[in-house]
Order: structure tokens, then C-alpha cells, then sequence
């Protein structure tokens, strides 16, 4: 008895050990095959541009973190993305101040988040129709609002946000980092963070041990929204363009950062520092295949199969 349970102790260490460092090994080994066949891929250059494309999609990656981890899912960020970069510049050209006009973004993306939410915990729809319902509508609003067409003409500062530096380092990775961090303390030293992962183990058993199910879960999807935003507006600053088709298939690579960081689909495991692996996994995937000048449609088949890879390793390690 004894002997069977130091086995089952030895296994579940060996588990938990491939669960956080897996990611890691994977990015390292990936990173070294694509310095062997490409000579490009080391350079500062490339590396300051891998790390400029990886935070778009790390920083809604953060968001989709907190909702998986509670068991959800949110396949309306890339329409919030597309929605809040399109206010966001419309307001902008409109004359508004930058600050306002970012400001109005932000809230326009938390808010969707937030109604996310309502229709998940007081609607009682499954996380998946509400979220891909809201997905549809807001893709339509943009349509609506942008007529369809692009959105440019903005200001050298407005500009600044997605495309200048601070030093070396590119804006947009140092709010990236931020975020993390933020995220990171949140999950880590914050009673909030503490609800999300109950969330996700049992709702049931964390609603009857006094936690607020609800006002959690609506909090979590406003995040998910505000940050969905925010990479909106960082897009649109990059591009020097609001496209009204922009964020398609963003909460694809949103989900495949998170299932690949090592988080859980089932919820209540997993952690932001894998999350920012697999989202560079998913950048340096993207990046490596342009060097080599693979089709862009055989990027989304090569894409597809380290997501299904992903899950199957989660299911076998839930196991």
C-alpha cells in the first residue's frame, strides 16, 4: 500500500513538473531548430519584430487566461479588437484628444466583456453561444459603423503607441510586460485570483463556500474585454489603420497561447507565466515559417495540429 502510494505521489510530481516546464522545453527547442535552418531568425531585427507581433495576440491572451481558468471560453475578442480599434480611431479623427478617444475604446471593449458576462452567469447561456452571439454582433457593428471601409489618418502621437520605442524596446512589448505582471500579481496575490481558480475547480462548491460566482465571473469576462481592446487600439496604432475585418481568428491563436502555456480547458489550472510561453510559441511559429517561406495556408495546417497536440497533452495529463 505504501509502495503504491509513493508511485502515485512520484507521478503526479512528474505531472505537475511536465505541466509548468513542458512549454518552456517546447519554446527552447523550437527556437533552436529555427536558428539552425534560418540564419535570419537570430538577428535583433527579427527578434525585436517577433516580439512586437507577440504582443497583440499575449495581451488578449492574458484575458483568455482568466476565463478559462474559470472554466469559460471567449470567441468574441477579435470582434472587440476590431470594434474598439475602429471607435477608437473614428473618435480620433473626429478630433477628440488621444487620451479621450483611447479611454472611450476601453470602456466600449469592457463593457462588451462585461455583457459577456451578464448573459453567462444571469442568462444562464453556455459561455460558447454567448460569447460566439456577441462575436457576430459586434463584427457587425464595426461593419456598421466603419461602412466597410477603413479608418486612417492619425496623429504622430497616436502612432507612437504601437510603432515607437522606449530605447531598444518597442511600446507595445512593455505594455505587454506590464500586463503580465499585473495579471501575474492577480492571480497570485490577489483574493480575486484566488476566486477565479475555485471558479474553475467546482462553481458550484465556491458559490456555496461564500464566493460571489456572479460579480466574479462578470469581472473576469470585462477583463478579457478591456484587454481585447486594448490590442485593438495598439493594432490600429501600428498599422496607421482601423480595418474593420481586423482581429479575424484572434481568439484562435488567443485560445492555442493558453492551451499551449499548459492552462487547463476544464479550468481552475494553469498559470499567466505559461500563457506568455505559448503565446511566444504561436509568434515564433508564425515568424519561423515566414522565413522559410512556407504558404501561409499550410502556417494555419502546421498551426492546427500544435493545437490539437496541446489538447491531447492536457487531456492525457489530466488524467
Amino acid at each position: 500500500m505504501q509502495v503504491n502510494v509513493e508511485k502515485a505521489s512520484g507521478s503526479n510530481r512528474y505531472k505537475n513538473m511536465l505541466r509548468k516546464l513542458g512549454p518552456l522545453l517546447g519554446f527552447i527547442i523550437l527556437c533552436i531548430v529555427l536558428s539552425i535552418v534560418s540564419e535570419q531568425f537570430l538577428t535583433v531585427s527579427n527578434l525585436l519584430n517577433v516580439t512586437r507581433q507577440v504582443s497583440i495576440n499575449a495581451v488578449i491572451a492574458v484575458g483568455m487566461t482568466l476565463v478559462i481558468l474559470t472554466g469559460g471560453i471567449d470567441l468574441s475578442v477579435g470582434s472587440i479588437v476590431a470594434f474598439a480599434g475602429s471607435v477608437t480611431a473614428g473618435l480620433l479623427v473626429g478630433g477628440l484628444s488621444i487620451p479621450m478617444a483611447v479611454l472611450a475604446g476601453l470602456l466600449l471593449g469592457t463593457f462588451i466583456g462585461m455583457m459577456n458576462g451578464i448573459f453567462i452567469t444571469y442568462g444562464k447561456i453556455p459561455p460558447f453561444i454567448a460569447t460566439m452571439g456577441m462575436m457576430t454582433i459586434v463584427r457587425g457593428y464595426t461593419l456598421v459603423y466603419t461602412d466597410g471601409r477603413p479608418i486612417t489618418g492619425f496623429s504622430e502621437g497616436f502612432r507612437s503607441l504601437g510603432g515607437g520605442y522606449v530605447g531598444s524596446v518597442p511600446i507595445p512589448v512593455i505594455i505587454m510586460i506590464v500586463i503580465f505582471i499585473l495579471a501575474w500579481l492577480i492571480l497570485k496575490k490577489n483574493k480575486f485570483g484566488r476566486y477565479i481558480y475555485a471558479i474553475g475547480g467546482n462553481e458550484e462548491a465556491a458559490r456555496l463556500s461564500g464566493i460571489n460566482t456572479r460579480k466574479n465571473l462578470i469581472g473576469v469576462y470585462s477583463i478579457a474585454g478591456l484587454l481585447a481592446a486594448l490590442s485593438g487600439i495598439i493594432l490600429a496604432s501600428r498599422l496607421n489603420s482601423a480595418q474593420p475585418t481586423a482581429g479575424a481568428a484572434f481568439e484562435m491563436d488567443a485560445i492555442a497561447a493558453v492551451v499551449l502555456g499548459g492552462t487547463s480547458l476544464a479550468g481552475g489550472r494553469g498559470t499567466i507565466v505559461g500563457t506568455l510561453v505559448g503565446a511566444l510559441i504561436i509568434g515564433v511559429l508564425d515568424n519561423g515559417l515566414n522565413l522559410l517561406n512556407v504558404s501561409s495556408f499550410y502556417q494555419q495546417v502546421a498551426k492546427g495540429v500544435v493545437i490539437l497536440l496541446a489538447v491531447l497533452m492536457d487531456r492525457k495529463q489530466g488524467k
